[in-house]
């Protein structure tokens, strides 16, 4: 695994996403157990741990989909624990799932315009056709440039190939104009090279947004993000740089082994 890291410049403003003691439980089940963390403006932060840490159960509390059995979510420096999904993304934070969620009889562009729609509430428009909305097919075909679907702007999402079916639900998620950004686990089931292109892509997306990822591909983790957090059995065991966390021989017990350490 490469060691190199492409240093995100940081903002020193206020964070853009603050966790303060945020816990989560189910009946008698401790899902999330005081997770404090700041994801800094400008940030690439990313969550790994085993499966059943908590990584997805934190990022719906983060989005909106849980409520937070106790703590405090700030989306910089507004309360957002408890608040409907619609209503935070509406605020500046957007989230892709591990699975995705595309309109498959649907060509790329017509998805990307839906995800520009939806921005300016215009989902449910019935008495103009959508191509008079200028501003809408323009941020509509600067999504279909961002995301590198130019050529496949007229086939259907579920003909895309995998890494590509991601890369338009990416477009879908920027088309709200975030400032935070959740991707769950975006190079699940990837090859090598779908992989290195879609890590490629997030850097590029990333610029001037903050952003966090649950992923398990260690090399995507230490190559792309300025730090790490090691969630273990719902509690933050570490949080660092890359090398930091390479170094940490609590995480090289608990999560990365000591052949990824080395």
């Amino acid at each position: 695994m490469s060691a190199v890291n492409s240093i995100h410049p940081v903002s020193t403003s206020p964070a853009a996403l603050t966790l303060r003691n945020v816990s989560k439980s189910f009946g008698e089940a401790h899902i999330i157990r005081g997770v404090d963390l700041e994801l800094q403006r400008g940030e690439r932060h990313a969550f790994i741990g085993p499966n059943g840490a908590g990584k997805s159960t934190l990022f719906h509390l983060i989005s909106g989909n849980f409520k937070p059995s106790a703590g405090e979510i700030l989306l910089g420096e507004v309360p957002i624990g408890g608040l409907s999904p619609e209503r935070i993304n509406r605020m500046g934070l957007a989230r892709s799932f591990q699975i995705t969620n595309i309109f498959p009889r649907l060509s790329v562009f017509e998805n990307l315009r839906l995800g520009v729609m939806q921005r300016f509430g215009m989902q449910y428009t019935l008495w103009r056709p959508i191509s008079q909305y200028r501003k809408v097919t323009a941020l509509a075909e600067q999504l279909l440039e961002q995301v590198r679907l130019v050529r496949h702007r007229d086939t259907l999402g579920g003909e895309l190939s995998y890494s590509e079916q991601r890369s338009l639900e990416i477009g879908m998620t920027l088309a709200s104009d975030p400032k935070v950004l959740l991707l769950d686990e975006p190079m699940a089931g990837m090859s090598r090279e779908e992989t290195d292109y879609t890590a490629e892509l997030l850097r590029e997306l990333s610029v001037g947004r903050s952003l966090m990822i649950v992923e398990h591909d260690m090399d995507v983790v230490f190559s792309l993000c300025d730090r790490i957090s090691v969630l273990v059995y719902g509690q933050v065991v570490a949080t660092g740089t890359p090398e930091e966390i390479r170094n940490n021989a609590q995480v090289q017990e608990a999560y990365l082994g000591k052949e990824v350490a080395a």
